[in-house]
């Protein structure tokens, strides 16, 4: 079991009371208390692992959602499915990842690449099977990725193909900006297409 615990810093506050003068104060303790405490530790709620999960999936949701707009929304010849769900890491349930979309494309040697979309609220390098995530990096506040998919022949479900290019990932970024390029670039089927978002 992870040794985070994670309390609720939105806690309403009871009202203020109204503030006794200053001077009067004064007179009664013979100091002035210009900072008094507006917060104690004893008023903490501390949250489990699933609702913190929980409020960091819809975080998630709500960035990937709006990212599936921004490129919707660019030319109406380049279209992708919103296919949205998102994981959470199980130790640290405040840190997850996205998936947005997902489409097939030509890319580089490739004539067909299966491929998906996604976007984590941490940074980290891209690893073996066993651990997707190595080396994560909480300096920074998202990480834009796609990588090449593939049908499993055992059991039909989707995994990492490791044969396209870069270990399977087909780029990571930090910039918003540069990953929508990107999934535009996939998207594009002309060459006057691709020209424009190239121009970018």
């Amino acid at each position: 079991m992870s040794q985070l615990r994670y309390f609720d810093a939105a806690v309403r506050k009871p009202a203020p009371l109204p503030k006794a003068a200053i001077y009067t104060e004064f007179l009664r303790t013979g100091r002035i208390n210009r900072h008094p405490p507006e917060w104690s530790a004893e008023k903490k709620r501390y949250l489990t692992h699933q609702e913190v999960a929980a409020r960091t999936g819809r975080r998630l949701e709500t960035a990937g959602t709006l990212t599936h707009e921004r490129i919707n929304g660019f030319h109406r010849s380049i279209r992708f499915p919103k296919l949205l769900f998102h994981r959470t890491l199980p130790e640290s349930p405040h840190l997850g990842y996205c998936h947005v979309t997902a489409a097939r494309t030509k890319f580089a040697r490739f004539d067909d690449v299966r491929w998906s979309f996604y976007i984590a609220n941490f940074f980290s390098d891209i690893g073996e099977d066993e651990h997707f995530f190595e080396k994560i990096k909480l300096g920074y506040s998202r990480m834009y990725f796609a990588v090449a998919t593939q049908a499993d022949p055992e059991d039909g479900r989707l995994t990492l193909d490791r044969s396209v290019h870069a270990n399977g990932l087909l780029f990571r970024t930090r910039d918003p900006k540069e990953a929508l390029k990107n999934v535009l670039l996939l998207g594009a089927r002309e060459a006057e297409l691709r020209a424009i978002v190239n121009s970018l």
